[in-house]
């Protein structure tokens, strides 16, 4: 996973002063809208299929600046708006009941049905999958649903304001187009769902320059005239929509993605709507890039349109890592999320991070420490008093995650077992408090191995007297010749029967050395009969420490027959 952690904050001497970019941009924050003692950050998106990760960038980035905010003291309301009274413009590759959705289509997706029959309607099941997970990350918005909203009326003065302004928000929205795109003809900055049928292919007719408006169905012939102080049908359309609610909310940040970014696009023409048709100063922001994919995160197939999404990442990343990634890299930076080898290193990556943050590891210097530092606290899921972001309680337990995913696949796959032997090798026994921590990191090493892992990552340790089974082995390696068998007889009886004298993997690796050197062979070769006589492969994890997690009593069971 690519990674920039540049940039320069403030230099004195606390971690929230420490160069991060969530600090950075609470700090103009407060710069550009003034120090108040409550700020308000925004979040959102349309609910109208899974929302994926690049999607959660943007909510952990919104988050993650809620932090610096409160961590300076400051009062954040955080709100998530789900954009469900969109129209439902096209079904999904992925979704279910295929020709029962595109009977809806041109509907508000609100009141498109559940094809799952689980939730009230197609857009709260997307939004029940976002928000039941959201708190297994730390997560907390406010969420608004604005077809609720809409069809409340409460958006009815914003709607008469963008009608009374009508002409000056067509030349806004022509500022930023060239001639062929230009709004042609008669412009309306609001849509109607048909009052009879429901879609939105309505054209409005009048308006009286109060609180009537007229319109005409084009699908099926309706024709009426609503109160905007009580008409469910009419909202704005998006690029008028969006700053009417900055005002609304009063927002002070929101991010967004580079297409909106963009010169010209949709930020540039909601900060002049923002300003000049409803008098709010658009909110402080900053540009997201996208995200891409490396390895297969399960069985996920991209023919069938499954995106990768929050509870993927979950299987193979435990909830800090997944902040970690975020907090870790700028916004403006694309990266990739890994679910092939490079998993083992991006845990490696947060691992150095967690000693250097709890000192048991020195940083190149004292402003590295801070950054480390603060990468860490913004990575935790539990935040201190106030929503700050804070180290952890306990100091948590660590153990490399690719000795983890050995440990599970020496148990036969069961993670309380490999638990159970930790320290067998040395490295220490987690406490009671540590445990749960442990568990969780197993629990995704598991899935990793079992889903996402490469075949040659992959073992099963043979049963006492057990021939390797190619099927499980997924090779089908050449047997031992006499002189292996030897070596092999000796590594049991000189090495194995005594493994648990050795301090270390370094002085059992040398011992295995020896008998390497005893049969004139090299250690290569040696190795490669270790692995062919233990787990049918012609390569494995490293050996010595691969013997010692094993166990003598299980290691001799297994090579008696030599």
């Amino acid at each position: 996973m690519g990674k920039d952690r540049d940039g320069a904050g403030d230099s004195a001497g606390t971690s929230r002063t420490a160069a991060h970019w969530a600090d950075e941009t609470a700090a103009k924050i407060i710069r550009e809208k003034g120090d108040k003692d409550s700020y308000t950050c925004a979040s959102g998106i349309t609910p109208s299929g899974t929302v994926h990760i690049g999607n959660f960038r943007e909510i952990i980035s919104t988050e993650l600046v809620v932090r610096a905010l409160r961590d300076r003291g400051k009062k954040v309301r955080f709100i998530y708006s789900w954009d469900d009274y969109d129209v439902f413009r096209k079904v999904p590759v992925n979704m279910p009941g295929q020709g029962d959705l595109e009977k809806y289509l041109r509907f508000p997706i609100t009141m498109v049905p559940d094809p799952w029959g689980r939730d009230s309607s197609y857009a709260r099941h997307h939004e029940l999958d976002v928000e039941t997970m959201l708190p297994l990350v730390g997560v907390y918005p406010e969420f608004l649903y604005q077809a609720e909203r809409y069809r409340s009326s409460l958006y009815a003065a914003g709607i008469r304001r963008a009608l009374e302004h009508r002409e000056l928000l067509k030349g806004i929205l022509d500022k930023f187009r060239d001639g062929e795109h230009k709004i042609q003809g008669e412009w309306w900055p609001v849509s109607v769902f048909c009052g009879a049928c429901s879609r939105d292919e309505t054209e409005p007719e009048d308006w009286d320059g109060e609180w009537a408006l007229s319109y005409h169905c084009l699908a099926c012939g309706h024709r009426e005239t609503v109160d905007l102080r009580k008409a469910k049908e009419v909202k704005l359309g998006w690029r008028v929509d969006w700053p009417m609610r900055w005002e609304h909310e009063k927002v002070d940040f929101e991010p967004a993605g580079k297409d909106h970014h963009s010169q010209g696009g949709s930020f540039d023409t909601a900060r002049h709507v923002c300003k000049e048709v409803y008098g709010w100063d658009a909110p402080v922001t900053f540009r997201y890039d996208f995200i891409g994919i490396k390895g297969n995160p399960g069985k996920m197939s991209s023919s069938k349109g499954k995106l990768v999404d929050l509870p993927d990442l979950l299987r193979v990343y435990t909830p800090e890592l997944v902040r970690y990634l975020f907090a870790g890299t700028r916004p403006n930076t694309e990266f990739t999320i890994s679910f092939d080898l490079d998993v083992i290193k991006i845990y490696e990556d947060y691992d150095k991070t967690e000693r250097i943050a709890w000192g048991d590891e020195k940083a190149r210097d004292e402003e590295s420490f801070k950054r480390e530092k603060r990468i860490y606290e913004f990575s935790q899921v539990l935040t201190g008093s106030g929503g700050k972001p804070v180290m952890p309680p306990v100091k948590p337990f660590q153990i490399p995650f690719r000795h983890l995913c050995n440990l599970i696949q020496i148990a036969d796959g069961d993670i309380e077992k490999a638990i159970a032997s930790l320290g067998r090798d040395g490295q220490g026994v987690p406490s009671i408090e540590q445990i749960p921590g442990v568990r969780a990191r197993a629990l995704c090493a598991k899935y990793w191995i079992d889903e996402c892992a490469p075949e040659e990552f992959r073992f099963r340790l043979r049963s006492p007297g057990g021939a390797a089974d190619p099927e499980e082995t997924g090779q089908n390696p050449a047997p031992l010749d006499e002189a292996e068998r030897a070596a092999i007889r000796d590594l049991r009886d000189k090495v194995i029967a005594v493994i648990e004298t050795y301090a270390g993997d370094k002085d059992c690796a040398e011992a295995i050395y020896r008998v390497a050197s005893d049969h004139g062979m090299e250690g290569k070769t040696l190795f490669q009969a270790a692995y062919r006589a233990l787990i049918g492969k012609n390569q494995g994890p490293r050996l010595a420490s691969f013997l010692r997690s094993i166990g003598k009593e299980r290691l001799l069971g297994i090579l008696a027959e030599y």
